[in-house]
């Protein structure tokens, strides 16, 4: 059976994003350049062929101005509303995003990642979806914006299983339901 992970950042005070959907704060203003490599994202990125996300996650990735980066693998954006096809490599979903996702869990294929936002991440939490979170963890307080969960979550207990720190920076914790 296939893993959900979810592969995320957050701020200090639990959020995601900006109250406005924004993930400036992520980037370092004195880069020149994006790596990669940085924080496990190439070897996590090996490990899935398949990505789930929300619609307003979807907008917020075609905002950054680059192609669409996840060209190479399978692509599913859940709306509420039905979407017309773009030319990017997405399918959009508006069936039950738990039932479509824990049938997505039963083909033989790479893991799945779960990229965001809030609302299908409280989703996926509270079906018991979720078999690992990778959570790196920016030293920055943003006061407002989206949280990791949307409210409502229920009570789950992980364990961590590895931690690692970049660049004194970032801390990233793996964690696996208990």
């Amino acid at each position: 059976m296939r893993k959900l992970k979810l592969y995320i950042a957050q701020s200090l005070d639990g959020f995601i994003a900006t109250k406005s959907g924004s993930v400036d704060w992520l980037s370092d203003p004195n880069a020149t350049d994006i790596d990669l490599n940085a924080y496990g994202y190439l070897d996590f990125c090996n490990t899935i062929d398949t990505t789930l996300m929300g619609y307003k996650t979807y907008q917020e990735i075609l905002g950054f101005g680059i192609p669409f980066p996840y060209p190479d693998k399978t692509n599913y954006i859940f709306s509420r509303n039905h979407q017309k096809e773009d030319s990017n490599p997405v399918e959009f979903i508006s069936d039950n995003p738990v039932a479509f996702t824990k049938k997505l869990k039963l083909e033989n294929k790479n893991d799945i990642w779960l990229i965001g936002g809030g609302e299908i991440n409280r989703l996926m939490l509270n079906a018991g979806l979720i078999d690992e979170i990778i959570l790196s963890i920016k030293p920055i307080f943003l006061g407002e914006g989206i949280k990791l969960f949307a409210d409502a979550i229920e009570y789950k207990l992980f364990k961590v299983v590895d931690v690692n720190l970049f660049d004194k920076s970032i801390i990233q914790l793996v964690m696996i339901p208990q």
